[in-house]
């Protein structure tokens, strides 16, 4: 009876899990909608201000690996300076890189210049809520040398995540390893609860009231 009441416990988990998943896609477009018509004026005006301090565009686009595998677009705020790759080629960001402007630092440390990412969410790219797009150059190495890094690729990425809430900037490959152990999590147990736990410990994140 155990080993069956287990089963049904299990089979209850896949169905809520699956049903969340279908509604995900819908709150995604209502909340991305809402907060670009909340936060499109700052988002212009943080826009405007790295067009007017540093050289370059003030949005920066950027392949990145999405939903199995496929390939998107991500958009940001400019924080760093044009070309900054040239002479390293693919380089981890660091919380403090000699890349970034002084206004790049403060977008961020704010994460202000992930909002423009609202707009991969109304596209479909992106989930609000969900394990952080990385670079093809990167998702090819981990998948090689990270057992079930595939793993964290069945969902859509988010403009955040358990990872990122719980950990650091990834700065080495036992960073990586810390952060996929936080994704596979999410992606095995979404559920309202977790994504409104997620939101909540981004809001204290970027308002400074959480320990990480």
């Amino acid at each position: 009876m155990a080993i069956l009441g287990g089963g049904i416990a299990g089979l209850l988990r896949r169905f809520l899990k699956r049903g969340f998943a279908e509604v995900k896609r819908t709150l995604d477009i209502i909340g991305a909608s809402i907060l670009l018509i909340v936060l499109g004026l700052v988002i212009l005006f943080f826009a405007a201000l790295v067009k007017l301090t540093s050289r370059g565009p003030a949005f920066y686009t950027q392949v990145r690996v999405g939903k199995r595998g496929r390939l998107f677009n991500v958009i940001k705020l400019r924080t760093m300076r044009v070309n900054a790759e040239n002479n390293t080629g693919p380089v981890w960001a660091k919380e403090h890189d000699f890349r970034t402007t002084w206004l790049g630092s403060f977008l961020r440390k704010t994460h202000i210049d992930e909002l423009p990412q609202l707009i991969n969410v109304l596209r479909g790219d992106m989930s609000l809520i969900g394990p952080r797009p990385e670079r093809p150059f990167f998702v090819n190495q981990f998948r090689r040398s990270i057992p079930r890094y595939e793993e964290r690729l069945t969902v859509r990425p988010g403009i955040t995540g358990l990872a990122q809430v719980k950990h650091k900037y990834d700065e080495t490959i036992d960073d990586v390893r810390t952060k996929l152990s936080y994704d596979l999590a999410y992606v095995n147990s979404m559920s309202w609860r977790t994504d409104i736990k997620i939101a909540l410990w981004t809001f204290k994140t970027i308002t400074g009231k959480n320990g990480q």
